[in-house]
């Protein structure tokens, strides 16, 4: 039995299958916590990121003073996107709600509503209606439940970034353990390989993004459309979903534009979609993914329909990151390694 032991611990690639199946299990234990693990990790990816960087360009700043200052930052920024944003963004969802209903009011509207009226019945409708409230109070439970994981998110993130160095050091112990060392180790080379490849992927979407965002900002300031806030918080969040981000706020964009504009307005909303999809496919993509781990749009597509099965809308963020992680681990396709690492590890022969 102890020499059966030994070969196992001495065969890597046996061990750390164990690992990730381990790793597997006990995330799946915790789904329900998931929205609280993933923003830990992204907030605390950000934070470590930015230490970095900082102590790159001032040595003599300390961690923790980069991280207050951080802290402090977000907290700013949440009070006043609370006080003056949120009721901004209200208004204009308001009122685009309210031009999209008029829009459907319209003439140009009135044979859609003929024939709706002619093929469904009333109970349908109440049907419908009360499948509406439910999904309502879904959502609005949902997003109590988003605020308080990314509120605790924070916290924890908090705590890890400012004791960073103590982390790092009691995390080492982790790894002399007599029995299982090696558990540790795999754990260890996994979460190396996943920080890698995470924040690969996820920086550069963020970029792409924040590039896609200012720039339908810019084309529809050109268009005067109404409420620029609202569209262009739904154009970003819809940007970090990779490749079928800029279709989806195709609809939406072209229903206010034919509010605002008619068929010519669409049109260029088309034109304008396009051509942001085009620097994002030709120019964004090759700077910004300089690790090379784009994938053909096929597989991305394949990536979030599975992504968002398994996880939900988180699955249409990370989906991609993840996919590349198992790409990475399986030697199909590496990653060029990027800081900052959770501990340092040798990759095994």
């Amino acid at each position: 039995m102890e020499q059966a032991w030994d070969k196992f611990k001495e065969n890597t690639t046996v061990h750390r299958l164990v690992a990730l199946c381990l790793i597997i299990l006990v995330l799946y234990a915790a789904r329900s916590m998931m929205n609280t693990i993933l923003l830990t990790f992204i907030f605390t990816y950000l934070i470590v990121h930015l230490i970095r960087f900082t102590q790159k360009k001032i040595p003599s700043l300390p961690a923790q003073v980069i991280v207050v200052l951080a802290y402090l930052l977000v907290i700013a920024l949440i009070y006043f996107a609370i006080t003056i944003y949120v009721p901004i963004l209200i208004k204009q969802i308001i009122k685009m709600s309210h031009s999209l209903i008029k829009f459907y009011q319209s003439d140009d509207m009135n044979w859609v509503s003929r024939y709706l009226s002619h093929y469904i019945s009333n109970s349908e409708i109440t049907t419908q209606a009360k499948h509406g409230v439910t999904i309502l109070v879904h959502a609005l439970t949902n997003f109590g439940t988003l605020t308080i994981a990314f509120f605790m998110s924070l916290i924890m993130s908090f705590f890890y970034t400012i004791e960073l160095n103590s982390m790092t050091e009691f995390s080492h112990t982790f790894l002399q353990s007599r029995h299982l060392s090696w558990l540790f180790e795999d754990v260890a080379y996994f979460g190396n390989k996943f920080v890698n490849t995470f924040g690969v992927v996820l920086e550069a979407q963020f970029f792409i993004a924040l590039c896609n965002t200012a720039m339908t900002i810019i084309c529809l300031i050109i268009m005067r459309m109404p409420q620029i806030i609202a569209l262009g918080l739904m154009v970003f969040i819809l940007s970090l979903i990779p490749v079928a981000g800029v279709i989806i706020s195709l609809i939406p964009l072209s229903l206010v534009a034919y509010s605002v504009g008619g068929l010519r307005y669409v049109i260029y909303i088309f034109i304008v979609i396009m051509i942001i999809h085009a620097i994002e496919a030709y120019i964004l993509n090759p700077k910004f993914m300089a690790s090379k781990t784009e994938l053909p749009i096929f597989y991305t597509f394949v990536v979030l329909l599975v992504g968002e099965h398994f996880l939900g809308t988180w699955g249409l963020i990370v989906g991609v990151p993840i996919f590349t992680f198992l790409l990475d681990i399986l030697g199909v396709k590496s990653v060029k390694k990027k800081k900052p690492q959770i501990l340092k590890i040798e990759d095994k022969k």
